[in-house]
């Protein structure tokens, strides 16, 4: 049902001339979503009031709920076409009436951590691009077939969101940066072992996948919860930051769709903020993040950090580092040339992360996890608060070249997750004692002591007589293949 509606979405937005990209189909399709989302939690909460002989507080007033102004419907439960607008009238309504009034949500709201603060955020970044009056309202009632209001629904509704937020990453452009593969965000999340009652913390958060599979690890994890238990995962578990305005309306779409009603999302950029301002009541107890690489920041924002550097994911590992609680636990993708870049700031801050925590895996990452970055990563797992004794080092190899056809898998990564409990030794894991790390360099270059598989360069004359050898045999078929047509 949604997969079919999803897709005659995108044929109808691809007529669109405001829509050109993924990213655009994604982030229309989203803003529709979340308000057809919205109108189903409204009459869940009002069912839920009425039943308890309470009166229920709508948040949207009657014009701009979804059923007078998206879906009217006549007695025999049928979009009335007489009331319903289109063409040019419902575009004037979107763009001059709803999306002012929603906007207006921020300023009415009584703080920050709150669904109006979240509506007038959304509405306050996101345009409505859709041009067409007409394939507006073709598209509404597409949506407004869908029905998410168990548990089931809502469940394959945020799988089919993740897959389009992937589809959206493939699509470049900078879509990539919102999307990390969701099995190894899984078996990051499975080394960390969150527990109900801590803060997960993702300073970068794109479409905030590390958020919303912590949230889905922790109800497997914790089937029995109570209802104290239920409300600590909703208000007090899951925090964010992102930049970028798609990516953080994109973010908190998910987080709603994946049960979190009113995410601690805070859209900013965290590098603005001084290290030397973070106090005890902003840390953390978990930090799971794949923060950019690659940018470049501005003198300015540098000033805010003890190592200074352009480098966006040096920056953003200093502040993962200082917002970690004591005893905090880590999960942070990086580009693997950290491991070994001789300039200043990287050997500083392999030095400052040696001696301030405890750096007990690194997973060494092939080519192609990251669609589109041409980058190979690591990841680092670390607990502050302790200097590193030992790192345990892992290559992760899946025996085939990862692509947007053949992409990571959760099983390419069971053996990594199984031996990291015991930090075992293998053909694919070794560990480095910290006291043999050259001291002037720190360098945590990956070298694999059994070398794993050995890769036998030939010499070029032997290449060249393979190919000599293979042209006479081709030759030679040729020949008997003439002759049979002789």
């Amino acid at each position: 049902m949604f997969e079919q509606a999803f897709r005659n979405i995108d044929d109808i937005l691809r007529k669109e001339a405001g829509c050109t990209t993924e990213l655009d189909y994604t982030e229309q399709t989203s803003w529709l979503l979340f308000l057809k989302y919205l109108d189903g939690l409204e009459q869940d909460r009002a069912d839920e009031a009425a039943l308890n002989g309470k009166k229920y507080t709508y948040l949207l007033d009657k014009p701009y709920r979804w059923e007078a102004w998206a879906a009217p419907k006549g007695k025999d439960g049928q979009l009335d076409h007489n009331t319903a607008l289109t063409g040019d009238d419902l575009q004037d309504f979107v763009n001059q009436k709803l999306f002012p009034y929603l906007h207006g949500f921020k300023l009415r709201a009584s703080g920050p951590n709150t669904i109006e603060y979240k509506i007038g955020e959304i509405f306050g970044e996101i345009k409505n691009k859709i041009q067409s009056g007409y394939n507006l309202r073709e598209i509404i009632e597409h949506i407004d077939e869908l029905r998410f209001r168990s548990q089931t629904e809502k469940h394959e509704l945020s799988q089919l969101y993740e897959e389009k937020i992937k589809r959206m990453g493939n699509a470049g452009r900078n879509g990539g940066e919102y999307y990390t593969p969701r099995p190894l965000e899984r078996a990051m999340i499975q080394v960390i072992k969150p527990r109900i009652g801590e803060r997960i913390y993702d300073g970068a958060g794109g479409s905030l996948g590390f958020l919303c599979e912590s949230h889905d690890y922790l109800k497997a994890t914790n089937p029995n919860r109570t209802t104290a238990e239920d409300k600590i995962l909703q208000e007090r578990t899951f925090y964010g930051k992102e930049k970028k305005s798609l990516a953080y309306v994109i973010g908190v779409m998910n987080m709603i769709l994946h049960g979190i009603d009113a995410p601690n999302i805070i859209h900013t950029n965290t590098l603005t903020e001084n290290l030397a301002d973070i106090q005890e009541k902003d840390r953390h107890h978990i930090v799971l993040t794949n923060p950019p690489f690659g940018g470049k920041e501005r003198p300015e924002v540098q000033q805010n950090f003890p190592i200074r550097t352009g480098e966006t994911a040096y920056l953003f590992l200093q502040h993962f580092i200082k917002i970690l609680k004591a005893g905090g636990r880590a999960g942070i993708v990086i580009k693997n040339t950290f491991l070994s870049n001789t300039d200043n700031a990287s050997v500083s801050l392999r030095k400052h992360l040696l001696e301030s925590c405890n750096l007990h895996t690194v997973l060494d990452l092939p080519g192609g996890v990251f669609q589109g970055a041409g980058v190979k990563t690591v990841v680092l797992f670390f607990e502050k608060g302790a200097p590193t004794r030992k790192i345990w080092f892992y290559k992760l190899d899946p025996g085939r070249n990862l692509g947007k056809t053949n992409p990571l898998n959760d099983d390419d990564l069971t053996e990594f997750v199984k031996l990291q409990e015991t930090f075992a030794d293998s053909p694919k894991s070794w560990t480095v004692d910290a006291k043999t790390i050259d001291p002037a360099t720190f360098d945590l270059s990956v070298k694999n002591p059994s070398g794993g598989e050995e890769v036998k360069h030939r010499s070029p004359a032997a290449i060249m007589e393979e190919i000599a050898a293979l042209d006479a045999e081709s030759a030679e078929v040729l020949a008997g293949i003439r002759g049979l047509l002789k």
